[in-house]
């Protein structure tokens, strides 16, 4: 899973690469939207660092928050992917989440520029960082959840701001790469790799004992309760990521890690 922190970033320009581009699914009409600032409430810590996990606030029970843009969303009413290398820039903007002792060198990473529809009702275009040999995989699941009208609130990189920033359990950002262990462990993640993807994490949180990431998502467990964005066993995110062979957190025995796909089984 990703930095369960507050989402901020800068924005990059687009990869230079050949975009593909698919029709899109209608798009459902816009939702009043709630008002909330992300990250802007530090929780208090818990002895293993993380923020206490409290009560979902009334306004994210139902989450529908306006997507910021970073990038230029699309115009058209297509789903536009491009696969481009980690440009100086990207890297720049990546700061501490890679560094030379991480598993995978720059050059096998890939910086994606993906289409993708907002829990706002509003197209937007997100990016992520994913490892080379994934990533036209990534494009061809990312164009399902447009053509199937699936929401995301926000796709964008890891930065070292997220790495830095106190716990305020509110974040939502849909993100691939970042170089750490996994939770209460020594073993290098399949994020640290470039192999794994967090979908709309606070939708879709992290469960282990009494530990819930994001720590105000609680009202998200009850699976029961449909709401936009969540996923779903047998729904569109996971058929689209299981054809392109990557497994579901929702299936470990040792954690539920609802928001985590990774394309080598960790």
């Amino acid at each position: 899973m990703s930095s369960p922190t507050s989402p901020t970033g800068r924005a990059a320009p687009a990869a230079s690469a050949a975009p593909e581009s698919t029709p899109t699914a209608p798009t459902a009409p816009r939702a009043r939207l709630d008002t909330w600032t992300v990250g802007a409430r530090s929780l208090p810590l818990r002895p293993d660092g993380f923020g206490q996990v409290l009560r979902t606030p009334r306004e994210l029970r139902v989450r529908r928050l306006a997507t910021a843009d970073r990038l230029p969303p699309p115009r058209d009413g297509r789903f536009h992917g491009t696969v481009g290398p980690v440009t100086a820039q990207v890297r720049r903007r990546m700061g501490e989440t890679w560094s030379p002792s991480c598993p995978v060198r720059l050059d096998e990473l890939r910086y994606l520029t993906l289409s993708f529809h907002g829990l706002d009702g509003a197209p937007h275009t997100g990016e992520l960082v994913v490892n080379a040999s994934v990533a036209d995989g990534v494009v061809g699941v990312f164009r399902r959840l447009w053509r199937a009208g699936f929401p995301l609130e926000e796709m964008r990189l890891v930065t070292t701001a997220d790495l830095d920033a106190p716990p305020t359990g509110d974040g939502n950002d849909t993100a691939a790469y970042v170089c750490r262990t996994t939770r209460g462990s020594s073993t290098l993640s399949a994020h640290a790799s470039g192999l794994a993807i967090d979908v709309n994490p606070f939708l879709n949180p992290y469960r282990k004992g009494d530990l819930v990431l994001p720590e105000l998502a609680g009202a998200y467990l009850d699976r029961s309760w449909r709401r936009p964005g969540m996923v779903l066993r047998g729904g569109v995110v996971t058929r689209a990521f299981a054809a392109a062979g990557w497994t579901w957190g929702g299936d470990f025995s040792s954690v539920s890690d609802l928001m985590h796909f990774s394309a080598n089984g960790r």
